[in-house]
């Protein structure tokens, strides 16, 4: 590929992508950065193959593959699937497979879902998260049960 193409694929494609954040960072009209081992940009789709990675502000979503869908230049739809991880500053996300939908700021993993947030860690089954208010819910696990570990904050 061209340098000038990839280097207009790269421009259509930050111009089409969402703001993917937490609830701290995510802010409309940051530059969302975008790398793979293979790319292919279409007017209505963008695909990332092998070690995708989407990156805006301090937040990233990474998987082995990454499909976008768009619609009139907007992003409508995002299917990361193959080892995922959702990263802001304050967590991080794992699981099989995730959808984010630009429309309601949300992301839901599935898959053997685990939160991290410092010390304390969630597992289960699946996990619906608010990127705009930083909201969390997550369902029932192999065994039916959401299953955690809290660490109290000292009062050092």
């Amino acid at each position: 590929m061209s340098r000038t193409l990839a280097a207009a694929i790269l421009g259509l494609s930050l111009a089409a992508l969402p703001t993917i954040g937490d609830a701290q960072s995510f802010q409309s009209g940051q530059p969302i950065m975008w790398g793979a081992d293979e790319g292919v940009r279409t007017p209505t789709s963008l695909s990332l193959r092998g070690r995708a990675e989407l990156t805006q502000g301090d937040s990233r979503i990474r998987a082995d593959r990454v499909e976008a869908a768009l619609s009139g230049g907007d992003l409508t739809r995002v299917e990361a699937t193959g080892s995922v991880y959702f990263v802001t500053p304050e967590q991080t996300i794992r699981g099989d497979r995730a959808v984010y939908t630009p429309a309601n700021d949300t992301i839901v993993l599935t898959g053997d879902v685990i939160l991290t947030q410092g010390e304390n860690v969630i597992t289960g089954a699946s996990l619906t998260y608010n990127t705009r208010t930083g909201t969390a819910q997550m369902g029932g696990g192999s065994n039916g049960r959401v299953q955690g570990v809290f660490y109290p904050q000292s009062g050092d």
